[in-house]
């Protein structure tokens, strides 16, 4: 499913992610991280990035990319519906 394990690798999100959608979710890193680890769907969408679907308070889209050399995710944007 992920090159990456979502419990133990390193969660980073983008200043308009965090300043948007999960404020506006009432998410925190630990909700972010059971919603990476929970994801009922993942597609591939180039080298390193990737679409995740989620169920927690509702279907969001996530969209995230991963670096192996830190072994980071960075969660890009949002969306719900």
């Amino acid at each position: 499913m992920y090159p990456f394990d979502p419990g133990s690798c390193n969660l980073r999100v983008s200043k308009h992610f965090r300043n948007t959608k999960m404020r506006s979710w009432g998410w925190d890193y630990p909700d972010l991280r059971d919603a990476l680890a929970e994801a009922h769907q993942v597609d591939r969408r180039g080298r390193s990035k990737f679409e995740v679907w989620v169920r927690k308070r509702g279907s969001r889209k996530l969209v995230v990319a991963y670096d192996k050399s830190t072994d980071t995710v960075t969660v890009i944007t949002g969306t719900e519906g």
